[in-house]
């Protein structure tokens, strides 16, 4: 059941070379499905104009646009939030499970004395209201929740959602953000980390191929998972191990301390398929893992579900 009257105030991140986050889609998409999706952007990202074309364009009724001090990290954000929060009134409000989203959601969950519900790969409502989907212990579970009070804070994996919004023309509103006051960390200096690698970015890349400790040495890394990655259009990731051994740059992991990726094809090349590992990739809508290793967990694991013969084993 869809109420597509009620607001869902979806908070949208910056990328880190300016403008709007590649992760704006999915959350508007995701939240077209449950509700009518408000944008809350910063002026920093583009002209009020700017901001209501390319966020329209994704499914974007509305468009608030706050002014806030981007020396300062979080609170004023937060500020941005509250504020957009008492102008609409949203049944939920949708931010990215990223670094930025989650501190940000979880000052607002305390704040607004709400239910914060985290790394959630789908939306959804009942009779009763908006519900969340989960995938929890490795994969080996799927679970639903839903907040028994207000509305909810909600985070949502980045590549969890295929929906796209419609595009439509929408309004657009400077929100007036009255400051809170209180105490956030300062940036006195920023620069720009450039990513010059022709691959697709791994948070949100369709497939995945990733290598493990088992690849032996930097160079096969580079040949095997890296070559077959160029075939296949996809991005490169790795577990921990196989970052730890210098095999690769720990952008490149993916698992319960580095990425959660949830592409369309996930390609596991001598991965045993450990815990750690599995919380970061367990949402992926079809998995290959290549090992030959009988004790490893990926021979095992439910969650991975195809297993093919190579000479590889590993130990992560």
């Amino acid at each position: 059941m869809t109420n597509t009257n009620e607001a869902i105030l979806v908070v949208i991140d910056a990328a880190p070379a300016g403008g709007i986050a590649d992760s704006a889609a999915e959350l508007i998409g995701a939240a077209s499905g449950i509700g009518a999706p408000v944008a809350l952007a910063t002026s920093a990202m583009g002209t009020e104009e700017e901001l209501a074309s390319a966020l329209g364009e994704l499914g974007a009724v509305k468009v608030l646009v706050a002014d806030v001090d981007d020396t300062a990290l979080t609170v004023p954000q937060a500020d941005a939030v509250v504020a957009a929060i008492a102008a609409t009134r949203p049944a939920a409000i949708v931010l990215s499970h990223s670094i930025a989203g989650r501190d940000i959601a979880a000052r607002i969950a305390v704040r607004e004395r709400r239910a914060l519900l985290t790394d959630v790969t789908g939306l959804a409502r009942d009779d009763e209201g908006i519900t969340t989907n989960h995938s929890v212990f490795g994969g080996n579970y799927s679970t639903v929740a839903a907040a028994t009070h207000s509305a909810p804070v909600i985070t949502l994996r980045q590549g969890a959602v295929d929906v796209r919004g419609e595009g439509v023309r929408a309004s657009v509103e400077k929100l007036d953000v009255p400051a809170s006051g209180a105490r956030a960390a300062r940036v006195t200096g920023k620069t720009v980390a450039e990513n010059t690698s022709s691959r697709p970015s791994l948070h949100t890349a369709d497939k995945v191929v990733a290598g493990g400790s088992a690849l032996g040495s930097e160079e096969e890394f580079e040949r095997l998972v890296g070559g077959l990655a160029d075939a296949l259009g996809a991005a490169v990731g790795a577990t921990r191990v196989a970052v730890d051994d210098g095999y690769v740059s720990a952008d490149h992991q993916v698992g319960q301390t580095g990425v959660l990726v949830s592409p369309q094809l996930y390609i596991a090349l001598g991965v045993s398929g450990a815990i750690q590992h599995l919380v970061g990739m367990q949402t992926s809508d079809t998995i290959v893992a290549i090992n030959n290793d009988p004790d490893s967990p990926s021979s095992k694991s439910p969650t991975l579900a195809l297993s093919a013969t190579s000479s590889m084993s590993c130990r992560s």
